[in-house]
């Protein structure tokens, strides 16, 4: 892919293995809305404008600069997700379906404290109700960006830390107020140490998020790969799992290695948007 400016954009000609709704409708980012085409996000405190047409992607009033300090890490656009893709093709005829069916998912690099949140409010949710708590949650407690009065960065740990599960009734996220509250004072207390957690083994990394109350394994893995870039986290929810048995009766998600995350965004995304695949293989 070819990454040129211009006037006030900067456009990726010819986009390899990368294609937006793709990637923001796999049920991996919540943050991420679209209005007529064109997707409108915040991530670390920044807000984008981005939209594809033909062969081009078009991120609207940023930097060259920009572009490579935040955009080009979050979006994983150095990673060959052609050769992965190829790499685990391999290992199964179903994972080389789902690729080919969806080869424009990338992993995005989100906030870890961002990600981990997320997942809590995720559990036992559907995505819009998701979407919908989550846009509450930064309106009520987080930080207005100047350029725009409707739009809020993520409320940091040490914010939400203060507040009593009383104080959340106006997002209407419900039994999940206790445990986001927890994860907050946990991560500001430094109890939850996420910088640690970054250079942990995977295993262990998922050890110090399950010391969060309600944070299970799915969550923690979900967490990892999203949130801290574990290429390996595979996490089992509902879907996931049903995949597991079906297709790969008595086997781990270690058959996908060191990318196994990636795998199972693949799998995920077309069993879900195909789901008369499970009914047909019983």
């Amino acid at each position: 892919m070819k990454v040129i400016e211009r006037g006030n954009s900067i456009i990726i000609q010819n986009p390899e293995n990368f294609d937006l709704s793709q990637t923001f409708d796999c049920g991996q980012c919540f943050r991420w809305e679209i209005v007529d085409n064109k997707y409108y996000g915040i991530a670390y405190g920044k807000k984008l404008c981005v939209w594809q047409k033909d062969n081009e992607i078009i991120f609207e009033n940023i930097t060259i600069e920009e572009f490579h300090n935040l955009w080009e890490n979050y979006f994983d656009l150095n990673t060959d997700y052609s050769k992965i893709g190829n790499e685990l093709s391999k290992i199964d005829p179903l994972v080389h379906k789902a690729y080919n069916s969806y080869p424009g998912i990338r992993i995005l690099n989100q906030e870890p404290w961002e990600t981990l949140c997320s997942f809590i409010i995720s559990q036992n949710n559907n995505i819009p109700r998701i979407k919908k708590i989550i846009s509450r949650l930064c309106k009520s407690f987080g930080e207005k960006i100047e350029e725009a009065e409707s739009d809020f960065t993520f409320p940091t740990a040490s914010v939400l830390s203060t507040l009593v599960e009383n104080d959340l009734e106006p997002i209407k996220c419900g039994f999940r107020a206790k445990y986001i509250l927890d994860a907050a004072r946990k991560v500001s207390k430094g109890e939850i140490n996420l910088n640690f957690i970054s250079t942990l083994f995977t295993d262990e990394a998922e050890n110090e998020l399950v010391k969060i109350n309600g944070v299970g394994p799915k969550i923690a893995t979900c967490t990892l790969l999203y949130g801290f870039h574990r290429l390996e986290a595979f996490p089992l929810d509902v879907w996931t799992k049903r995949i597991m048995s079906t297709f790969f009766p008595g086997k781990s998600p270690t058959i996908f290695g060191k990318y196994a995350g990636i795998a199972q965004q693949y799998l995920y995304h077309y069993i879900r948007m195909h789901s008369e695949e499970l009914f047909k293989s019983n």
